[in-house]
């Protein structure tokens, strides 16, 4: 399983992806995120599902841009990878069929080319349609979906900053991590902040995460202590014992 999530905000987008990939009992580490940049052309990708469709995919698409493909804007650039997912289909989806696997690959691409006029973040589906994130929901998240989204949808607003964003999006990893085994560091994070046309990126190791673990990992049982007081006379009205 894979945990990757794009959020924008007001100042930019930023992306996080953990690396562990599992196949059976066995446990490496991969990059799941593809960073794309030139003159006033930023964009990153990032995938979740069959690892080989997502190589075959990534690498025709970063033929066509090493081409000099004519992209001035994110959504044709998310057309033409679009283009490339919809060739790989076509080549091994009979071969996939067969060996009892399916086509099975998701894109977020975020990114700013020289014709946008602010950045834009997409989830791109395995068919080769997609979505554009609005400000109403600010992020889209792939993989493991179940445990990251709470905290996103409880905290993330459009109008924060790339340093809540940031750690918004650390803890949803961190409870995502937190009960999904195939999920786990190291972590690749990608900031963008609009109009730069230049991408920061950064690998954080276990022992870098750990601060936020622990943090959030006492915050929780904090918080489960502090609602004893709300939650005392509905345990009342059940005659749980101590209640008060």
């Amino acid at each position: 399983m894979t945990f990757c999530l794009g959020i924008k905000c007001e100042d930019g987008l930023v992306a996080i992806a953990d690396t562990r990939i599992t196949s059976g009992s066995e446990v490496s580490t991969a990059k799941k995120i593809a960073v794309h940049q030139g003159d006033r052309h930023a964009m990153f990708v990032l995938t979740s599902g069959l690892r080989s469709v997502r190589d075959k995919a990534i690498t025709y698409f970063e033929e066509r841009l090493q081409n000099g493909a004519n992209l001035g804007r994110a959504y044709q650039a998310v057309n033409a990878l679009a283009e490339e997912m919809r060739r790989v289909h076509d080549e091994d989806n009979d071969w996939l069929i067969k060996a009892g696997l399916w086509f099975d690959l998701h894109c977020i691409v975020g990114g700013q080319l020289a014709e946008d006029d602010s950045p834009h973040l997409y989830l791109l589906y395995p068919q080769g349609n997609w979505v554009e994130v609005s400000k109403g929901t600010p992020y889209v998240i792939i993989g493991d979906t179940r445990y990251g989204k709470p905290i996103l949808d409880r905290t993330l607003r459009h109008e924060a900053s790339l340093e809540k964003a940031l750690r918004v999006g650390l803890l949803s990893f961190n409870s995502t991590k937190a009960s999904s085994t195939d999920v786990g560091p190291p972590v690749d994070a990608v900031v963008y902040g609009r109009d730069s046309f230049a991408m920061q990126e950064r690998r954080f190791n276990a022992e870098e995460l750990e601060p936020v673990a622990q943090y959030w990992q006492q915050s929780i049982e904090n918080a489960v202590e502090d609602a004893a007081a709300p939650v005392a006379p509905l345990a009342k009205a059940l005659g749980i014992e101590g209640a008060e």
